[in-house]
């Protein structure tokens, strides 16, 4: 079936506005809650509703400056699939993943927020639902997942974790682990589900080798 409804690269708009933040990772068919205050943030939501209801989320590359770093490399397209406002002027929003793109060059526009020109073609596979892997073997990854998550004093309802599609299970896991951003970053710029499979297994296994930060303090997930 087609992400949301868009079967091509081609569908999607060239320009798109996006929100960089460090840490944050959407995936294609992941859904990503966000609480939107900042004006120029705003703005962009005000937008985005009035338009297609895209925007791209990116993290930072490490360059630039602190009030306008540079942007990595390869971010990922979602369209706004919930909204709603509060009463101290928040917006409430989800997005759900459509497709990862290529940041071409940022655009200086007469906007408060940052707009790049996304190449998406590269990524047209992701408009596609994933195929599960058959050869798949949950026992040792989700062995994996556990000494990690008791390690962090995390705890998921595993039920919920041996029922899910594979495809469900990876990226929901990838999106929603604590992991740095360069590691966010190295799961969205996996090729396909298989590539993203291997990085958050690794992931697993490093830390679980080495355990968690001293500093780190035990929540839930989320």
């Amino acid at each position: 079936m087609p992400m949301g409804g868009y079967r091509k690269a081609k569908d999607l708009p060239a320009t798109i506005p996006v929100f960089p933040l460090d840490g944050a990772l959407l995936l294609p068919g992941g859904l990503l809650p966000l609480q939107i205050f900042e004006p120029r943030y705003l703005n962009m939501i005000d937008d985005a509703m009035a338009g297609d209801r895209i925007i791209g989320m990116i993290q930072t590359s490490g360059a630039g400056d602190r009030a306008r770093p540079g942007l990595a490399r390869i971010g990922c397209a979602g369209r706004i699939t919930s909204y709603s406002e509060t009463g101290d002027g928040k917006y409430l929003i989800a997005l759900t993943g459509l497709c990862r793109f290529a940041v071409v060059d940022e655009i200086a526009a007469p906007k408060p927020y940052r707009q790049v020109h996304a190449d998406f073609a590269p990524f047209e596979a992701d408009l596609v639902d994933a195929d599960p892997d058959e050869t798949f073997d949950r026992t040792p990854f989700l062995a994996l997942l556990r000494r990690y998550l008791e390690g962090r004093g995390l705890g998921v309802e595993w039920d919920v974790v041996k029922a899910a599609p594979e495809p469900a299970l990876i990226n929901s896991l990838s999106m929603a682990l604590p992991f740095a951003p360069v590691e966010k970053q190295a799961l969205l710029e996996a090729p396909d589900l298989s590539g993203r499979r291997g990085v958050l297994t690794a992931l697993l296994e490093i830390d679980g080798a080495f355990g968690a930060d001293e500093d780190d303090e035990p929540r839930p997930l989320q």
